[in-house]
């Protein structure tokens, strides 16, 4: 579910990238006869073990590397974990983590507020510049409580992975996504499973270990670390499966948890069916766009209907196809783009304008938008890992279908009604057919004793995780509150200027309460071209 990267350094080798589509009281080992029943209880045990060892060790927090992006007063440090929980004294990794102190008094301090903003494969480190660059919608949450980040494990700074050379990883143009004959999807085919094996080669050892369930447990050693008898945690987008499975596993070890833009955490949805579910979703957010476009036709001379509007993006498509534009544009890279607006709404505006150049004569603000910069080479590896985690979480959490007949005549026929996204999210996922290492079950999200009421934020039209999912998760969690943003769309609520809800996550996180029903909220204001 990770968001689609600024330059499309973000295209997969499998065509493109899109995304899929995140103790000191407590650490009592379960007993040794529970310890005997199956593994899980076995990881149970080496995560109380792991707890209580970073609990007693903490966090020797230091100015961040220079090189991190991440200005003083944001301190950073190491959290150690077992690669296996289930081997709590083998092989250990280091997870990057970073904080800036809360900027209220001691007396307002309610402890540390971690965050995820989803995936898989997303870092977490910026979050406290939401302090340094006093972003307006967060001044109230940074009184009460430390702004907490951390890279996961197998991303950025933690033990990272990767399946490919990065270089090579962002080269364009790639193959177009959409394929013309069998010969395509057997080409497809090879460069998946080519990059399967390449995540075996280059991560073999972290493969079978880079689970949602491992990243819950390293959550929770964190919060030992950090001394915080209890977890608050924000989750956005894979965040929120982060979330789910953290509150299954650990639910008297929470005390707030927001969820915003929910993952289906359904053991049916994780993952194949998820991304299915997507795609059709991103064509529902895709027309709003380009309603949006035809609407604003003044601004962006593109047509001024919908049908316009698309038949101006089949012709582009068309052009690149035939010929890359710049050389290295071409529907992958175009996909790879402006798969930006059906994800967010800030995106809209520029997209368009960089779109509605393109149509008046300037073709280099759409390279410069959309191809890969083989000079950053900073930026590419961070994209060529990114989508190792994504691809390594998604394939090793659970069972997916190996028969390409059921990949090919599922995407076949979603690809009728949902042309957008539909094979090039297929291609993005299907190393997972011949992933190299063992595919797990996935949790059973459900309410354990004492997980207090979490709240859930979701827009009814949002493409990367569509509603459904929200709902799903509600029913799951007892005593949880839903807030809904009515005729919206765009990914990470909690993100975006909305007094109906913003508000009501301030109280939550300043005070625990939640509406005594659930709400729906009027959208946020549309953007302006």
């Amino acid at each position: 579910m990770r968001p689609p990267k600024k330059k499309a350094a973000a295209l997969g080798s499998a065509g493109v990238f899109v995304t899929a589509t995140l103790i000191a009281g407590a650490v009592a080992a379960p007993s040794a006869s529970a310890d005997t029943r199956h593994g899980q209880d076995r990881e149970a045990r080496g995560t109380a073990i792991a707890a209580a060892r970073a609990a007693k060790a903490g966090v020797s927090w230091q100015d961040c590397p220079a090189d991190w992006g991440l200005e003083k007063p944001i301190q950073c440090g190491w959290v150690t974990v077992p690669l296996d929980y289930a081997k709590p004294n083998g092989k250990q990794i280091k997870l990057a983590v970073d904080r800036i102190g809360n900027t209220g008094t001691k007396a307002e301090r309610q402890g540390a507020l971690i965050y995820n903003p989803g995936g898989p494969g997303g870092s977490g480190l910026r979050f406290p510049r939401r302090v340094t660059t006093k972003a307006p919608l967060w001044v109230n949450t940074a009184k009460a409580y430390d702004f907490v980040g951390f890279d996961p494990r197998g991303v950025g700074h933690s033990a990272p992975i990767s399946c490919a050379d990065p270089q090579e990883f962002v080269k364009a143009p790639k193959m177009d996504p959409v394929p013309d004959s069998e010969a395509d999807k057997r080409a497809q085919r090879k460069l998946a499973a080519e990059y399967a094996a390449g995540c075996a080669e280059r991560s073999g050892e972290m493969l079978p270990h880079m689970t949602t369930p491992n990243t819950a447990r390293d959550l929770d050693v964190i919060r030992a670390a950090l001394g915080e008898k209890k977890l608050n945690f924000l989750g956005v987008s894979y965040g929120t499966y982060i979330a789910a499975v953290y509150g299954t596993m650990f639910p008297t070890h929470v005390r707030r948890m927001v969820a915003d833009s929910v993952v289906n955490p359904s053991r049916e949805k994780i993952w194949y069916e998820a991304n299915l579910d997507q795609d059709v979703a991103f064509e529902m957010r895709w027309k709003d766009w380009q309603d949006w476009v035809a609407k604003n036709d003044a601004t962006y001379h593109l047509g001024d209907t919908r049908a316009e509007v698309q038949a101006q993006w089949l012709k582009l498509r068309a052009t690149a196809k035939k010929n890359p534009i710049g050389g290295l544009v071409g529907p992958a890279e175009l996909v790879g783009f402006f798969q930006s607006a059906p994800y967010y709404d800030s995106a809209w505006a520029p997209t368009a304008q960089v779109w509605s150049k393109y149509v008046a004569g300037d073709t280099q603000a759409l390279v410069d938008a959309a191809a890969p910069d083989l000079s950053d080479t900073a930026g590419n590896a961070a994209s060529e890992n990114g989508n190792a985690v994504y691809t390594a979480v998604e394939c090793t959490d659970a069972k997916w279908p190996t028969s390409w007949k059921k990949w090919d005549r599922d995407n076949t026929e979603l690809h009728k009604k949902y042309p957008f996204m539909t094979w090039a999210n297929a291609w993005l996922n299907l190393p997972c057919a011949t992933w190299p290492a063992k595919q797990q079950t996935p949790l059973n999200v459900k309410t354990g004793k004492g997980l207090p009421p979490v709240l859930i934020v979701q827009a009814t039209r949002d493409a990367a995780t569509p509603y459904e999912g929200a709902v799903e998760l509600h029913k799951r969690f007892k005593g949880s509150r839903l807030i809904t943003e009515k005729n919206a769309g765009s990914h990470g609520v909690t993100g975006l200027a909305n007094p109906c809800i913003n508000e009501r996550v301030d109280t939550y996180l300043l005070t625990g309460k939640v509406d005594a029903a659930d709400v729906t909220c009027a959208p946020h204001a549309t953007p302006t071209p």
